[in-house]
């Protein structure tokens, strides 16, 4: 059965969707079948980590949920530009479904609107037509109906906050409302932590205040800022801290989902 796992943070700027693109891969490299879907519809990026060709993107997101294609038709296989041949069996996969880039199509998404519960019909449709075993949904920051959505159907939730006074506040009130509906785990990352920083007591004075516990503390790093999302970090830096660090979150996770 696929687990679902949903990827949020209250406020922008937290490296959500590269930290959702990284771990991604990560998993895929453990011999599963993988998928993202970007549905931060209003401001979508996934793709640009994987230099997804435009010429390749006939559908996308926005298409399905306008009733213009299947999803599994706005699916993407990306598993040779970035994870290789990671088994022998053939079955690691990583798709990506991304959502509209164009201005236009996002124009009109926040004019029209769209069908929530189609969006949920295709996660679960997606799911069962790539016989996934993790499907990864990259969320709009803050709270919206679709988030909430992703949220309460999830296996696990991963709550990415970075430490700052607003990012404390706001994601307290996405952990209370995880737990309003239910949902099954809940895991914290604290990304972009100055090397000055105690980390220890970080991770102690977040899990005493949210009662969720950090799978990881993840480093600020100039790397990360050269690489410009023009590729998947961890790849590029198999030894950096920041990618050991996720090493140990991809364990985390995967023991939730066992």
């Amino acid at each position: 059965m696929t687990k679902l796992i949903s990827i949020h943070s209250f406020r922008g700027g937290t490296g959500k969707s590269n930290t959702t693109a990284n771990l991604a891969v990560m998993i895929a490299k453990t011999g599963r079948r993988v998928a993202i879907i970007d549905t931060d519809i209003q401001s979508p990026g996934v793709h640009v980590l994987f230099s997804l060709d435009p010429s390749r993107v006939t559908y996308t997101l926005n298409d399905y949920l306008w009733s213009k294609c299947k999803i599994e038709e706005a699916a993407y296989d990306v598993t040779d530009s970035v994870v290789g041949n990671a088994d022998e069996s053939g079955r690691t996969r990583l798709f990506l479904v991304p959502s509209a880039i164009d201005t236009g199509a996002i124009a009109k998404i926040l004019r029209e609107g769209y069908d929530v519960g189609m969006l949920n019909d295709g996660l679960h449709e997606l799911a069962d037509r790539l016989k996934l075993d993790v499907l990864l949904i990259d969320t709009h920051p803050g709270v919206n109906e679709e988030t909430l959505l992703s949220i309460a159907i999830s296996d696990l939730l991963l709550l990415i906050m970075r430490p700052d006074n607003q990012d404390f506040q706001g994601t307290a009130v996405t952990a209370e409302l995880a737990r309003r509906l239910d949902v099954k785990k809940m895991l914290l990352m604290v990304n972009k932590v100055p090397p000055s920083m105690d980390r220890e007591a970080l991770r102690q004075k977040v899990e005493d205040l949210y009662g969720v516990e950090v799978a990881g503390i993840l480093p600020l790093n100039e790397e990360i800022v050269n690489v410009a999302s023009g590729a998947i970090f961890t790849n590029r830096y198999p030894q950096h801290p920041f990618t050991r660090c996720l090493v140990q979150v991809v364990d985390r996770v995967l023991q939730c989902l066992a």
